[in-house]
């Protein structure tokens, strides 16, 4: 199971819905702001290397996508490898469909 985050509620339905019918499950997470401190640096605007995993990488990314557009930070990192056979391309299904139906 992979974690989404998005502030944009029928984004995260669309990513649920097309979850359910690919069998790359996903699971929405929330995008607790109170975490963006972690992207503070001393020597740069600002940092990707945030202690919480999936949910700074998130808002890491919140700072360089138009507020205008939805957006969701898929994090597949964990369920894209299997120490004993590699590679599942887990998560393909999920986004090549996602990109299918922005076409529909």
């Amino acid at each position: 199971i992979c974690g989404v985050w998005t502030d944009d509620d029928d984004l995260a339905e669309d990513v649920a819905d097309i979850s359910k019918k690919t069998g790359d499950k996903s699971w929405q997470m929330s995008l607790a702001k109170e975490y963006t401190e972690q992207l503070k640096s001393k020597i740069a605007d600002i940092t990707n290397l945030g202690d919480r995993g999936g949910i700074t990488a998130a808002l890491f990314l919140t700072e360089f996508v138009d507020k205008k557009k939805p957006y969701a930070h898929i994090d597949i990192a964990g369920p894209v490898w299997d120490d004993k056979s590699g590679a599942t391309g887990f998560g393909t299904k999920l986004v090549s469909k996602w990109v299918c139906r922005q076409g529909e």
